[in-house]
């Protein structure tokens, strides 16, 4: 035992008390060690939140570059800080037994604003974010970075902050932990979190077997179940995924969380097997929340720190936005609110032998005011495929579809039953089909079924396509930006606006989403 063992950690009070604990009990066991303190970039840029730096080891690259040096033999490290898959030539050589597994609400004064509406709480940390936002949504969040200690004191000079989260090992371990401090038992920790690492080099033989001396072997079971878990859902040390492994009564007994970044979407698993039989447990529950949407909220949150470049003026399903090149950083918001007014009984006092429906939102005023069996009309003729397939669902039979509104009045020209339609529009419906079925004395009777109003705002500077479904999108979101970009349209109508506004328009083969989906596709590829 004539080698001296050189331990490499971060300088900071809480990752020397880590080493010299490493340290004593390596020379208990009879071996020569000297402590190297190591600064991090981790430790070293704090003018932005962790999970904005863009890399995962932020913490352990430092350590890792001067033990491939031969500057140290061993690293101490906090698990939970560590990327779950190593350098090449570095392994794991020990985990030493669990601490405090929980995070810890430090707070000022009282527990009061726990049920406040309006608080703030400070935290680095992305999953702290996201599963405190998912419990306390009008909340604030504020970020707080730098070693416990300096974290302790800006908490208590901020006046603004109820509140700070950390992990319970730390403040405890450094014995720091104010009164003022309650463990959060409802929130699922980081993966590993309150464990302590030791890695060295793959050929070091020496220093493993030293090492191998120290390992906890039920705290290793379980953080290396919580690390499998993280590794499968392809996130770092700073995705908002939470998760915890315990063995009782020889189980082991499992939970895992991902969320999405500002928490209002949560995806959650929990699973017990026989100890032993646990292998598959971590990848069977990366897999349930995967199938459960898990992957898109991954890349949401993968891509999140890339500007977006192309905008929905209509609010997309979960499917829509996955159909999305991944070159494609895509928001989306409803441009349009629409408002059904209250139609009168009397003007559905008699059969009505002609309806004209041109929109989806005309379907949903007449269904919100009566029932199908109220809405007695012989002839419906509508405007698009899925207008007609909502029609025929809730109203009845149509008789005539047409892709658009002019040809619709192109068509009733020459094929209507009688001379007089009645026509349920939005206010500002627009003038083409009324008044080609007036000018081939064909009597409208326009039936104003609800209200569109524009609901648009500024969108982020780096947009340069966005996709259009209507006219009044179109209008609407001219109102608040005049910025030139790519404008993405649905159909011929709507095309014809946007002109009006951007050089470069370009229309969907077919009028859907999907379609507009597939144009913007055809672009970024």
């Amino acid at each position: 035992m004539s080698k001296t063992i050189r331990i490499g950690t971060r300088d900071s009070e809480l990752a020397l008390w880590q080493a010299k604990t490493v340290q004593s009990q390596l020379e208990h066991l009879g071996y020569h060690t000297e402590l190297v303190p190591v600064k991090s970039t981790g430790d070293l840029v704090l003018d932005k939140p962790l999970y904005e730096l863009g890399i995962t080891g932020i913490f352990t690259r430092t350590l890792d570059i001067a033990m491939l040096n031969h500057d140290i033999d061993i690293a101490v490290h906090s698990l939970k800080d560590v990327p779950t898959v190593l350098p090449k030539g570095i392994v794991q050589a020990a985990v030493l037994k669990r601490g405090n597994v929980n995070d810890t609400l430090v707070f000022k004064k009282n527990e009061e604003f726990l049920s406040a509406k309006d608080a703030t709480i400070a935290t680095g940390s992305l999953r702290r974010k996201a599963q405190w936002l998912n419990r306390y949504p009008t909340h604030t969040i504020e970020d707080l970075r730098g070693n416990v200690n300096s974290r302790l004191q800006k908490l208590n000079d901020n006046e603004h902050w109820n509140g700070a989260i950390f992990a319970a090992a730390g403040i405890g371990r450094i014995g720091i932990r104010p009164d003022e401090s309650i463990n959060l038992d409802w929130m699922i920790p980081a993966p590993a979190q309150g464990a302590i690492m030791i890695t060295a080099l793959e050929d070091d033989d020496f220093s493993k077997n030293a090492c191998a001396e120290l390992n906890h072997e039920e705290t290793e079971i379980c953080t290396t179940i919580e690390r499998t878990f993280l590794n499968r859902l392809e996130g770092g040390c700073t995705a908002p995924i939470g998760a915890l492994a315990k063995i009782k009564n020889e189980e082991v007994h499992f939970k895992g969380v991902l969320l999405s970044k500002d928490g209002s979407k949560k995806i959650e698993v929990t699973r017990v097997e026989k100890l032993g039989k646990h292998e598959d447990m971590a990848v069977f529950s990366a897999d349930y929340i995967i199938e459960r949407g898990g992957k898109r909220l991954m890349d949401d949150i993968k891509y999140s720190n890339n500007p977006v470049n192309v905008f929905s003026t209509k609010s997309l399903t979960e499917d829509q936005r996955l159909l999305f090149h991944q070159k494609v950083v895509a928001k989306s918001d409803d441009f349009i609110k629409i408002s059904p007014n209250r139609i009168r009984p009397q003007l559905l006092k008699s059969r009505i032998e002609n309806v004209i429906i041109t929109s989806k939102n005309a379907v949903e005023a007449l269904v919100t005011n009566y029932s199908a069996t109220e809405l007695q009309f012989k002839n419906i003729y509508c405007v698009g495929r899925r207008t007609k397939k909502l029609i025929e669902h809730k109203i009845g039979k149509v008789k005539h579809v047409e892709k658009n509104a002019q040809k619709l009045a192109e068509y009733l020209t020459e094929y209507i039953d009688g001379t007089e339609v009645t026509y349920f529009c939005s206010d500002i419906r627009l003038d083409a089909l009324p008044t080609i079925l007036t000018q081939n004395h064909i009597q409208v009777n326009e039936i104003e079924a609800y209200q569109t109003k524009f609901d648009g705002h500024k969108v982020e500077a780096s947009v340069e396509a966005v996709m259009f479904y209507s006219p009044s999108t179109v209008q609407s979101f001219t109102q608040k930006n005049d910025a030139e970009v790519i404008a993405f349209c649905i159909g011929e109508t709507t095309a014809k606006e946007a002109k009006k506004h951007f050089s470069d328009v370009r229309v969907a083969k077919v009028p859907t989403v999907e379609s507009v989906i597939e144009l913007v596709n055809e672009h970024y590829i």
